[in-house]
């Protein structure tokens, strides 16, 4: 019996590093899976009835862990991996872990994260905008301008500092990898939030040159509004500000946005201008409505063209549990001034009319 006091021991002593290290480290499995069927009037003259995934929430899996170093820093990564469970084929351009990608140290004065990242146009604005609420028919413009997170930096480094006084800020810097080249292909990006009670404030910048072949893996955006001032543009600038309150139940936001891609056109610059409203309403716990108006002035220094868009929203959410929802959502885009045609966020083809307008009913569950 005294012969397996020390095997016993030993024994508790593994399992009580083993118990330690567990909690100082952890793993988790998270994600979203999002299907569901849309109808729209117009695409290329036909309306169309076609399952889509990925509208309210893109569809994804993603490991995200950490590992406690001691004195108030951690090690921490995240792993994520978008799809299509219409087909089961990978989304972002095939790409295995195509939505975040990095590595990074947590500390209390600040983290520093390494790899493939979001901007600090999507950290700081994009939970003002509605499209990161109901749904990425909501975006601007077929996502002009990032709010909506379509485009992921490449070889990036950030940082993300603590909460002060309410104030948080970032930056952000892609290195563009070409020999020869320091700046080629980089990009940078700062921004700041402040929050008080139910109110939210953000400001924030983009600034990538040669967004072509840095951002968009040379091809040319989906969508017609800006898809074709890309592949000669020189840099996309983003600036943009907005403001989030929640009162009670019901939440009001506000975003302005501008854009810009030097040289997009015949030398010369193509902008666009955007403006939205949105409100979310929880009727009660279980239900949430929301609504949102979207205006898009565009300007092309060539031509001197203005085309513009104005697109009306809305959404209703049943949730059957904290995990799993249904949703019905509508999206409505009228294009107007230089513009002939109109391109809903996230539609395969645009109308070859002025309006388009799609509506869907989806379920989504989270993991």
């Amino acid at each position: 019996m005294k012969k397996n006091v020390p095997t016993a021991l030993a024994g508790l002593a593994v399992a009580a590093a083993w118990s330690t290290c567990s909690a100082q480290s952890a793993v988790t499995l998270y994600g979203i899976v999002d299907e569901g069927v849309t109808y729209t009037n117009n695409q290329n003259g036909h309306s169309v009835w076609q399952m889509q995934s990925g509208v309210a929430s893109a569809s994804r899996w993603g490991l995200r862990g950490s590992e406690d170093l001691g004195g108030g820093n951690k090690a921490v990564f995240v792993l994520e991996n978008g799809f299509d469970p219409s087909t089961g084929n990978l989304g972002n351009n095939g790409r295995l872990f195509g939505r975040q990608a990095y590595v990074g140290i947590s500390m209390p004065y600040g983290t520093v994260t390494m790899g493939r990242q979001y901007d600090e146009v999507v950290e700081m604005l994009a939970r003002i905008d509605a499209s990161l609420q109901w749904g990425i028919y909501f975006a601007h413009a077929g996502d002009v301008d990032n709010t909506s997170g379509s485009v992921r930096i490449n070889n990036s480094i950030k940082y993300a500092s603590p909460k002060l006084y309410g104030v948080t800020f970032g930056g952000l810097y892609s290195f563009g990898g070409q020999p020869g080249s320091l700046s080629r292909q980089s990009t940078s990006s700062a921004g700041l939030s402040y929050t008080v009670g139910p109110l939210y404030l953000a400001t924030a910048y983009l600034y990538m040159k040669n967004p072509y072949q840095a951002g968009f893996d040379s091809t040319a955006p989906k969508n017609l509004i800006y898809s074709a001032y890309v592949p000669a543009a020189s840099s996309w600038r983003v600036i943009g500000a907005g403001g989030l309150y929640a009162a009670g139940a019901i939440t009001v936001g506000a975003e302005y946005t501008t854009t810009r891609f030097a040289n997009g056109l015949n030398n010369a610059d193509v902008s666009f201008d955007n403006y939205e409203a949105n409100v979310g309403w929880f009727v009660r716990p279980d239900v949430l409505l929301g609504a949102a108006f979207v205006y898009t002035h565009g300007k092309l220094d060539a031509t001197g063209a203005k085309p513009n868009y104005r697109a009306v929203d809305l959404n209703a959410d049943y949730l059957f549990s904290k995990r799993t929802d249904v949703y019905l959502s509508g999206a409505y885009l009228k294009a107007g001034g230089a513009a002939s045609r109109a391109a809903l966020t996230y539609i395969p083809t645009a109308s070859t009319t002025p309006t388009q307008i799609a509506v869907r009913v989806a379920l989504r569950h989270r993991f």
